[in-house]
């Protein structure tokens, strides 16, 4: 009898990971019932009209903000997500959460590319050479700081799959910008509200997509794995230049429809992105110059070998893009370069 019940478990247990699975799988994206409008869009995004002299290398805080190489007062651990981390304050006063690990570099650089074409981020730099008061050895490996102000204030989460922007072009364009920067990890709790308050103290909502860090490598996993959303985490490698080296970005444009070289969870995602928003998207990355593309990753505390490299493959992929989506609509275009296993 318990033999018969095991394998009535087993059954149930393979069920439910099928239900759950294909509903994952199954996850749409809930338009709104009105095409978003100019105030709306501008809780996403804000037009980069100085975007050609914008500063990548110190981000939207300035250099003002930047934090020093210095003893930082304990605060806090990290207990979320997974990597150390804590919130530690400096001589100011200021308070910082503090990410450590392999996706430090890459998410403050990931941040730099979206706020330089008009995305919304909160200041975040690169510390390679910090102390903190808590431990004996003091040294710390080096960083992602992101300022935590009384000014910019967390309120809410928003999901990729319902909120008021889908259907817009600044929203296909994050969502290209996104995977140009194989960034896989998706999902809602990386994505949030802030209420700023501006010096004359007027509030303003802005939609924030943060944690950036599962990128600049690959955004790929074995087709299996697409059906445990609990395996999120296996979507591909971050931070990882021969693996970004290696990933393609656009596959082939048929008339309207883009098929990005992705793989993952949000398929969804990538499959609402038209060849016009494609078009829009390159067509801001390309006004930054190679300075800019360098700074953003000099931000990150990249060496002088993989900032080229890395810029000499985003930009390539750019243009790359730009020649698939530039023909006449209705023909099937493909990237012969691209791989499509």
């Amino acid at each position: 009898m318990s033999g018969k019940r095991s394998r009535l478990c087993a059954v149930l247990l393979v069920g439910s990971i099928g239900v759950v699975a294909l509903n994952a799988c199954a996850r749409v994206l809930q338009q709104p019932v009105e095409q978003p409008s100019g105030g709306v869009g501008r809780e996403l995004w804000q037009a980069p009209r100085d975007l050609e002299s914008r500063d990548l290398f110190h981000g939207p805080g300035g250099a003002a903000l930047r934090p020093p190489a210095a003893v930082y007062t304990f605060v806090a651990e990290k207990t979320t997500g997974t990597n150390p981390g804590y919130d530690v304050r400096d001589a100011r006063g200021r308070l910082w959460s503090v990410k450590l690990a392999d996706k430090a570099q890459s998410e403050v650089t990931t941040s730099r590319i979206l706020w330089a074409i008009g995305f919304y981020q909160p200041p975040t730099y690169y510390v390679e050479r910090w102390q903190m008061s808590r431990t004996p050895a003091r040294q710390q490996p080096p960083g992602r700081f992101r300022l935590e102000s009384p000014s910019q204030e967390v309120v809410d989460e928003w999901s990729w799959y319902d909120n008021p922007f889908i259907g817009s072009r600044e929203f296909a364009a994050l969502i290209t910008v996104n995977l140009l920067l194989t960034n896989w990890d998706l999902k809602t709790s990386n994505n949030k509200v802030y209420i700023v308050t501006a010096e004359n103290g007027v509030r303003a909502r802005r939609y924030v997509v943060r944690d950036l860090g599962a990128s600049l490598g690959k955004a790929r996993q074995p087709r299996f794995l697409t059906w445990f959303p609990f395996m999120r985490h296996k979507q591909g490698s971050k931070n990882t230049l021969e693996d970004f080296e290696a990933h393609g970005f656009v596959r082939a444009i048929d008339g309207h429809r883009v098929e990005f070289d992705y793989r993952g969870l949000d398929k969804a995602l990538a499959n609402s992105v038209t060849a016009a928003d494609l078009r829009w998207t390159c067509a801001l990355l390309s006004r930054l110059s190679e300075r800019q593309w360098l700074d953003a990753f000099r931000a990150g505390g990249y060496t002088v070998d993989q900032r080229t490299r890395y810029v000499r493959t985003i930009r390539e992929k750019i243009a790359d893009a730009r020649q698939l989506a530039g023909g006449s609509s209705g023909l099937t275009r493909t990237d012969p370069r691209v791989s499509r296993d």
